[in-house]
């Protein structure tokens, strides 16, 4: 079986791979997303594409005669065209929990650096400056007190909320419906946003949620709040967003996601100091490859053997 990891990939990786194929009697080849022509010329060959980030469309699938199965590594799938993957009968796989560890450790690795100004103190301190200015070093900030709202209640915030109580926030939450077993207190959205210090996005990008917080909603945030989006920059008014940090409305965000990826260099969220970013890389720790190499290697076999497989998103 042929399989096509789409994704940027180092020494580890690939002997990881290479060690995962001939154990699992998988020819696994890999493609960097920013090689459109090896895309085009591996895609025939594929029976499984591995599937990161990158969008992977409708042209592509079509390339892609003797597909069978598209894994995401991970858990948003809106990257694919999955219409037309059920329309070419291609299963649509995804990998619910894989990843929560690391995005939870992320999103509070960025409420935490937004309440310490890690980019300001980090560009401060290597420019040669010890006493910096007064005024910011106390405006730094602690957990311990502080309401965090949690935008959805999956497999991440249960990891988040209890951590967060250990360090003595006030944990709220929302979503579709009131989860029995949460250790956060139930609220609507428009309540988590006024109530809230800190809100984290944990939520997949939908039509549903598109633009969930709206130049609306952000106005109905604390002054000086802090907001963290480790999910999809589609969730957010990222101009809103822009205006509120830039006129001090709100405090700080921590951004692993933007509305367009790759984001642009001139994109104006970048030039403030009080925003933290990342290249949407809270999913991505060894651990979390394994874990979803592992997974996928799993309903590859199932794909062989013609035995159902594994958290399937799509019907044909």
């Amino acid at each position: 079986m042929n399989v096509l990891y789409h994704h940027t990939v180092g020494p580890w990786m690939q002997s990881f791979l290479q060690d995962l194929g001939e154990a699992s009697n998988l020819d696994i080849s890999v493609v960097d997303p920013r090689d459109a022509e090896g895309l085009q010329q591996k895609l025939p060959g594929a029976d499984v594409l591995w599937h990161v980030l990158h969008p992977f469309g409708a042209r592509d699938i079509e390339r892609a005669q003797n597909l069978k199965l598209i894994h995401k590594f991970g858990v948003g799938v809106n990257t694919i065209d999955v219409d037309h993957a059920s329309m070419r009968r291609i299963a649509v796989c995804n990998m619910p929990g894989s990843n929560s560890q690391a995005v939870a450790e992320c999103a509070l690795n960025l409420m935490l650096s937004c309440l310490r100004h890690a980019p300001w103190v980090h560009g401060q301190t290597v420019s040669g400056q010890w006493n910096l200015q007064a005024e910011k070093v106390e405006s730094i900030g602690e957990l311990r007190g502080r309401t965090v709202g949690l935008v959805g209640y999956g497999g991440i915030p249960r990891i988040l909320a209890p951590v967060l109580l250990a360090l003595g926030s006030r944990v709220v939450y929302t979503a579709r419906t009131e989860k029995a077993d949460a250790e956060a207190e139930f609220m609507e959205l428009e309540e988590l946003l006024a109530e809230s210090d800190i809100v984290s996005l944990h939520v997949p990008l939908t039509d549903e949620t598109k633009l969930l917080l709206d130049r609306g909603r952000l106005a109905l945030m604390k002054p000086e709040a802090i907001i963290i989006n480790t999910a999809r920059g589609g969730l957010v008014d990222q101009d809103c967003l822009y205006e509120m940090l830039e006129s001090g409305r709100l405090a700080a965000a921590g951004l692993d996601v933007f509305s367009e990826e790759p984001v642009n260099s001139s994109e104006p969220l970048l030039r403030l100091e009080t925003v933290v970013v990342a290249p949407h890389l809270a999913w991505h720790t060894r651990e979390t490859l394994e874990r979803s190499a592992h997974l996928a290697v799993e309903n590859c076999r199932r794909l062989r053997d013609d035995e159902p497989l594994e958290n399937q998103v799509n019907q044909f």
